[in-house]
């Protein structure tokens, strides 16, 4: 089997699945594996990829993101015979059918079944440490300048959610939300995460939304944006890292 693979979180997913030496095509962002990528012929990015390239690689299967990617290219690859699989989990749950899904149209059902049987264990385990606790207020900053937040409607803040937090923003139709920061400062948030990406924070700009939102510094703090966006192999320790993020948030309030 032929496979191209245009969403990160997906070449990752291949591999693990045991059909890595079936991509014959993955975007630049595609960094994981690191170790086996690299070998792979590049065909653009998630929101410029060359269609045509794509094409004449003939694969047998396009794996695609409804957000990562664009609709106007799937139109573009079905148009050309190309036969294509998208999705958009946004919750553990939809991430463990989804990750069957795959493993059904890649041959690899048993180590489909084993990662997705990993997210339905974590998540149980995650929703049963955080009953009973007061729900811990978040904020998951995925850029700066403008500053952005993940919605309620978002795989991060789902994980975040079933893990017992409950993200300040909710009610907002807008999945990544511009906000200025004096929002922050006249709602009780209890913990501030930084992400790692999209948009690399750093600790200094921790110091700056202290600085700038009255928050104590202590309850700021920097995440995996890897482990809390990429939907797929990683969703089981993205799972556990929410889990550890809010837990130590209630250890704080304590």
């Amino acid at each position: 089997m032929r496979l191209v693979s245009l969403c990160p979180s997906l070449t990752e997913l291949v591999f693990d699945l045991g059909r890595g030496s079936d991509l014959v095509g993955v975007t630049r962002y595609c960094i994981h594996p690191a170790a086996k990528v690299g070998s792979i012929e590049t065909v653009g990015g998630t929101k410029d990829p060359d269609v045509l390239r794509v094409l004449e690689l003939a694969p047998d299967l396009v794996l695609m993101n409804d957000e990562e990617n664009r609709i106007e290219d799937a139109d573009q690859l079905d148009a050309g015979g190309l036969r294509i699989l998208s999705s958009m989990p946004r919750s553990a749950p939809e991430t463990a059918a989804m990750v069957r899904e795959v493993g059904q149209a890649l041959g690899t059902i048993e180590e489909a079944e084993r990662i997705a049987g990993q997210i339905e264990k974590r998540t149980q385990a995650a929703q049963q440490e955080a009953q009973g606790q007061a729900p811990v207020s978040f904020a998951y900053f995925i850029w700066k300048n403008p500053w952005m937040v993940a919605g309620p409607d978002t795989f991060a803040s789902a994980l975040l959610t079933q893990a017992g937090g409950q993200n300040f923003c909710k009610g907002r139709d807008t999945r990544y939300p511009e906000i200025p920061l004096t929002d922050l400062s006249d709602t009780e948030v209890e913990l501030v995460l930084l992400c790692s990406e999209p948009y690399s924070f750093s600790p200094s700009d921790g110091d700056e939304l202290a600085r700038e939102t009255g928050i104590p510094r202590s309850s700021i703090v920097l995440a995996d944006g890897e482990y809390l966006s990429w939907h797929g192999s990683r969703t089981p320790d993205g799972i556990d890292h929410a889990a550890q993020l809010l837990r130590s948030a209630r250890e704080r309030r304590a």
